[in-house]
């Protein structure tokens, strides 16, 4: 698999909207001709960001919109406790205060938590703005496609919010050189999890060409973002509304979820949240399906990178099911996982507390 240096395009089509991703060096370049081509000139922007993010790159973006009038910002604390009611509530206020209107348009400047919250202000301000999203980081080439938008409840993570797609998605890459290892380690966690749901020759060639996160190199994190994108865009736009097939790319999501709940938003990263809980999966997928040999590879591998292998003590495995059944693919309390039964094969199944349980108990150490 060779990257093309080149920006690429990569049209996400879904039942509701078809968008561009931009992806390459520069990507974020396009913005003016991106905001030129919507129906009606954005009569005022709003840039939603992170202080981390806005110390490095607010200031590049707006002079990408030199000449605009009107353009706002909105910086809130980084990290995963920003996905709150309360930030939603100060950032609706904020675009109301400014006097946004429905020709207005929002940027989502920023990782997950960015692009989660950004995308949910734009979907319910006035009932619907648009809205683009500049993801910098690697977790969301994940989450910046397909337009799962949300805020986080105390008793659940992405509990309120909605599917609202972008108009576009420009992935510069330049904004992913100043990220610490343990955003990258975060990222690479959801780029082996769209191999292994889907494609067999991509997971393949992760686990032969990266050894370690030091030989994640710009040329190899173009193939695995480009890869991860056009996954994710195929998922996508068979299933908008995760009604169906959609709900596979919640491999290893209903037990990470419920760790990040569980230890305290922000105390294990959403990637090394979901690397354990692919872990997981995988082992209750082999005593399902007994022909499956995957995890002692996967534990290998985990070592290597630097996943977490194990749960912490702080938290009981009672508590993780309970957890577990605040999950949106749980149904009349019973648990629904992602399982695999090989690799680029993996389905949506009632998993028995029993099951889940005996699992949990073997990551303890």
């Amino acid at each position: 698999m060779q990257p093309n240096s080149k920006i690429q395009e990569i049209i996400v089509q879904t039942d509701t909207k078809s968008y561009p991703v931009l992806l390459g060096n520069g990507a974020s370049t396009q913005l003016p001709i991106i905001l030129e081509k919507f129906k009606k000139k954005p009569s005022q922007i709003l840039i939603i960001t992170d202080d981390s993010v806005a110390n490095l790159y607010l200031a590049d973006i707006k002079a990408q919109l030199k000449g605009w009038e009107n353009v706002h910002s909105f910086v809130f604390a980084n990290g995963e406790k920003a996905k709150s009611f309360e930030n939603y509530y100060a950032i609706q206020s904020y675009a109301l205060e400014k006097g946004l209107d429905r020709q207005s348009a929002v940027l989502a400047l920023g990782g997950g938590v960015v692009g989660d919250i950004a995308g949910f202000v734009a979907s319910t301000f006035m009932r619907g703005i648009p809205f683009i999203q500049i993801p910098t980081t690697i977790l969301a080439h994940d989450s910046a496609v397909g337009g799962k938008v949300a805020i986080n409840h105390p008793l659940g993570k992405n509990m309120i919010g909605s599917f609202y797609q972008p108009e576009a998605v420009l992935y510069d890459v330049n904004y992913l050189k100043t990220l610490p290892k343990e955003e990258v380690r975060s990222g690479f966690a959801e780029v082996i999890k769209h191999g292994l749901i889907w494609d067999r020759n991509f997971f393949n060639w992760i686990i032969s060409e990266i050894k370690s996160l030091d030989d994640l190199t710009m040329d190899r994190l173009l193939v695995c973002l480009e890869n991860g994108v056009k996954i994710k865009a195929e998922v996508v736009a068979d299933d908008e509304k995760e009604t169906g097939q959609r709900a596979i790319l919640n491999f290893g999501h209903t037990l990470g979820h419920a760790l990040e709940a569980a230890y305290g938003y922000g105390k294990i990263s959403h990637g090394d949240g979901v690397a354990l809980g692919i872990l997981a999966a995988t082992r209750i997928s082999e005593k399902l399906y007994p022909e499956l040999r995957l995890l002692d590879e996967l534990l290998g591998y985990w070592k290597h990178i630097g996943f977490p292998t194990t749960i912490d003590k702080s938290v009981s495995p009672l508590e993780l099911l309970d957890w577990m059944k605040k999950d949106k693919k749980t149904k009349q309390n019973h648990i629904h996982m992602v399982l695999i039964q090989e690799i680029g094969k993996v389905n949506l199944q009632s998993v028995p507390d029993d099951v889940i349980i005996e699992t949990l108990n073997e990551f303890y150490v």
